[in-house]
């Protein structure tokens, strides 16, 4: 269990302090540092996994997991290094006790913004919450105690655990056990993987910890990206569609609803087996439900930030462009075709707002943060053709 904390909430958070450092201190919060630490974990994950399962045959699950650990704590330092290190100075140079190291003065001011926000919330919105939180609660309880089993569980999850056990990425055949050629269609789709890291630091085994720990993982991160899109159209601070009330602060009872909505959908959304919600709830742990459920949400939040911004003629943020390509990256582990999905609609939206906003810098900056993407496809391209005329 500490070892579950550490890497999949501890280093998460550290690292995600260092796309944040580059955020406005508007758009920073506990929240936003988790998920741009996952995602930027994610995309680290893929340039050290992706290389290993082409190039090296024999345990190349053991050499991508001792380079991900070691890249992982290093970048987990640097990102306490870039939040407390400045902090400190300043307070010396004010002649005060320097205060470094802990992130405790961080989680206290979350804390009180949070606590600040409970306080003056009427009871109206108070009662939305909690039938939030109540739908929210239902879905992990259901998650977890009634766990469901999918056919592909016996490709996916047993990747993950041949990699946990004989210390290989996809050079097993997972349905006979037999030694195989490097499989096309999965090998740079390395999400598996990650749960198979996480899998071996915790010492769980890997199909408990995809069917019983992910859901507590991967539900909150999504159900998170609705809120700082929700937080975005609805929020008391500056939000896109936000409009004044008497007391000059922002309308915000549209953001409780917005969550009750999301989750009603989610609950309800099982109309066939391949929709979205469907995957998001009963596969919860596989690539292509966090491609679906997490990836295009979060690359929704994104253009919301930069549209956002371009709208209102200021300079949006670096750390948000360094979320874009993040989140890019993240969709390669996920899925082969999720990368390809990500680019039209990035492709569309670019247009959309270069057309509106009359400014062709819009389709440079989009297409720059797909960069990883065109790479992703042509090496998939390059290893789908060195496999055919094998």
């Amino acid at each position: 269990m500490i070892s579950l904390i550490f890497w999949l909430a501890v280093i998460p958070y550290c690292i995600g302090l260092i796309p944040t450092r580059f955020l406005s201190e508007n758009k920073r919060s506990a929240g936003v540092t988790i998920l741009a630490g996952y995602f930027a974990m994610w995309a680290l994950f893929e340039v050290i996994a992706v290389p290993a399962v082409i190039f090296v045959e024999y345990h190349n699950f053991r050499t991508a997991s001792a380079w991900f650990m070691a890249c992982s704590l290093l970048c987990a330092a640097v990102g306490l290094g870039f939040a407390f290190v400045p902090r400190a100075a300043r307070r010396m140079r004010n002649g005060e006790a320097a205060e470094c190291g802990t992130g405790v003065a961080e989680f206290r001011k979350y804390a009180g913004r949070l606590s600040a926000g409970v306080r003056t919330m009427p009871w109206a919105e108070r009662i939305e919450w909690l039938l939030f939180l109540a739908l929210f609660g239902f879905q992990l309880y259901r998650a977890a105690a009634y766990a469901s089993f999918d056919g592909d569980d016996a490709y996916y999850v047993v990747e993950s655990l041949i990699a946990q056990q004989a210390e290989v990425m996809y050079r097993i055949l997972p349905y006979t056990g037999r030694p195989t050629y490097l499989d096309v269609r999965h090998a740079l789709a390395v999400f598996p993987m990650w749960i198979a890291f996480v899998a071996e630091r915790s010492g769980i085994h890997a199909t408990v910890l995809s069917h019983l720990v992910m859901p507590f993982v991967l539900i909150p991160l999504t159900y998170l990206v609705y809120y700082e899109i929700g937080r975005l159209l609805f929020g008391r601070a500056g939000g896109l569609a936000a409009k004044e009330t008497d007391d000059g602060l922002f309308c915000r009872e549209n953001l409780p609803v917005f969550m009750i909505l999301m989750a009603v959908f989610q609950i309800f959304g099982n109309v066939s087996i391949y929709t979205n919600e469907t995957f998001f709830l009963t596969r919860t742990w596989q690539g292509k439900a966090v491609a679906g459920s997490l990836v295009i949400p979060a690359l929704f939040w994104i253009f919301l930030q930069t549209g956002g911004g371009m709208k209102r003629g200021r300079r949006t943020d670096a750390g948000v462009w360094a979320l874009f390509v993040c989140i890019n990256m993240t969709a390669g582990i996920c899925s082969s075709i999720a990368v390809f999905l990500i680019s039209i609609l990035t492709a569309v939206t670019a247009l959309c707002l270069a057309v509106v906003e009359r400014d062709l810098r819009v389709l440079l900056k989009m297409g720059a943060a797909c960069v990883p993407n065109v790479i992703y496809m042509a090496v998939y391209v390059v290893i789908a053709y060195s496999y055919l005329w094998r």
